[in-house]
């Protein structure tokens, strides 16, 4: 149905704008008018009544057959094929401790009563224990500051919605943990880029043509490179953020997979109330326990527990329960498991540099990956002709939001000492087809994320 220029205008706001507008272009007004509609059927414009107009960045997209995220669907699913894995980085069996807190949380739901068991906010022994966990690190928390999450890529999903809108600004690592890019870009935000560590923060939140909504860095272990952000590099970050009144976003899903004898300080929220802190059990116990959660303020707890209702009235209460066992010895578990973790890392670094001497794996103090990068060509294509000579490693383009990192490829050393050699062996064989021109398309990417 057409619409009256005037009353088109009404809606618009401020259509003095418009009359100024249209005699800077000499174009009727209703040129102007019809020109403003157009822009907010497509997305890129904002209107608030009694606010006016304001830009609303790039168009929202449509729905999509793929995420565009850097991995293949069969790479996460079951395979008959011999392919080694090296692309995703998770533990690949539930350990017996799991089995045992789910027997104990099992016992437990024996005993509820009352209950209909929709908890949006986290059932509270969970809360309370997710508490207790950052307290013992030097991070007192009361369980009013923390929502429990069905894994920590819901936790960035609800962070994302509730701080970056379309035309709103988060400021990320480059390289980054690809699911976060895909939590800031489905709110169709502005993604702005700095060096590992954030190099450049305190300028960056200060500009104002570009004020950052969110900050996003993972201070400990960073997925991909291993980093581990130093005390003082932590302290001018939370300081710099709490002073521009900016969310510092901590990732902290791989924060607790140091090797041996690697100490960490203490989490980045020990060191400003603004600092929001992603957790979750699937690095460090199984990617199938779904369990994650915020700690933040209690304000910004109570913003993100009403958003979660909107979409999810609460997460799995006998997952939650193994999950409130668990946490209290997650450490000691880790514990358990992390010279195993050092010798698979120390063993590809070995193989790979045996096999191929020219590619850069420089080593690192915890966590689950390496960060190759290549001598020449790119890792995308690479990617690809590894695909075919049966190893699936992660290409670095899609980690890096600035564009860079093409010359990277991201592998994981979780798997044994046997697979990985098979894997170096593949490795080396591809690179050497590669190398001999085999840059044969491969198959498209899917919907599902790296992790």
């Amino acid at each position: 149905m057409s619409m009256d220029p005037a009353a088109l205008a009404d809606r618009l706001g401020r259509w003095s704008a418009g009359r100024a507008l249209a005699a800077a272009l000499t174009v009727a007004r209703g040129t102007v008018v019809a020109a403003y509609e157009e822009l907010r059927l497509e997305g890129r414009i904002l209107r608030r009544q009694g606010s006016g107009t304001r830009v609303a960045g790039p168009p929202r997209p449509g729905p999509r057959e793929s995420t565009g995220a850097p991995v293949f669907l069969h790479l996460l699913e079951p395979r008959e094929d011999d392919v080694v894995l090296l692309a995703c980085a998770a533990p690949d069996a539930p350990p017996p401790a799991l089995l045992a807190a789910y027997r104990r949380a099992l016992a437990r739901l024996e005993d509820i009563t009352g209950d209909i068991g929709y908890h949006p906010l986290g059932h509270a022994r969970l809360r309370r224990a997710v508490a207790e966990h950052y307290t013992r690190r030097g991070v007192p928390t009361e369980p009013d500051q923390v929502l429990v999450t069905n894994g920590g890529q819901q936790a960035l999903s609800l962070l994302a919605r509730a701080f970056v809108g379309p035309g709103g600004t988060a400021l990320v690592e480059a390289p980054t943990y690809p699911g976060a890019l895909e939590a800031f870009r489905e709110q169709a935000a502005y993604v702005r880029t700095l060096p590992v560590g954030l190099d450049g923060f305190e300028g960056a939140v200060r500009d104002r043509g570009r004020r950052p909504d969110l900050a996003y860095v993972t201070a400990t272990h960073h997925n991909p490179t291993g980093a581990v952000l130093p005390a003082l590099v932590r302290r001018r970050l939370a300081a710099a953020a709490g002073a521009a009144g900016v969310p510092l976003v901590d990732d902290e899903v791989p924060a607790d997979l140091a090797f041996p004898g690697q100490e960490t300080p203490p989490p980045l929220a020990a060191y400003g109330e603004t600092v929001v802190s992603v957790g979750s059990l699937s690095k460090s116990v199984w990617g199938g326990l779904r369990v994650g959660w915020i700690r933040a303020a209690r304000p910004v707890i109570d913003r993100l527990g009403r958003l979660r209702a909107v979409h999810d009235l609460g997460g799995n209460v006998a997952a939650q329960l193994a999950a409130a066992e668990l946490l209290p010895h997650v450490a000691e578990l880790c514990g358990k498991v992390a010279a195993e973790r050092r010798a698979r890392h120390d063993h590809l670094r070995t193989e790979l540099a045996r096999r191929l001497p020219h590619w850069e794996a420089p080593p690192v103090p915890g966590g689950q990956t390496l960060w190759v990068r290549l001598p020449h060509g790119d890792g995308d294509s690479f990617a690809q002709a590894a695909l075919r000579h049966g190893v699936a490693v992660l290409p670095g383009s899609g980690l890096d939001a600035s564009g860079g990192s093409r010359e990277f490829v991201r592998v994981h050393f979780l798997a044994d000492q046997a697979t990985l050699t098979t894997a170096a062996e593949r490795l080396a064989r591809a690179w050497t087809a590669y190398g001999a021109g085999d840059t044969e398309p491969g198959p498209p990417p899917s919907r599902a994320l790296a992790v």
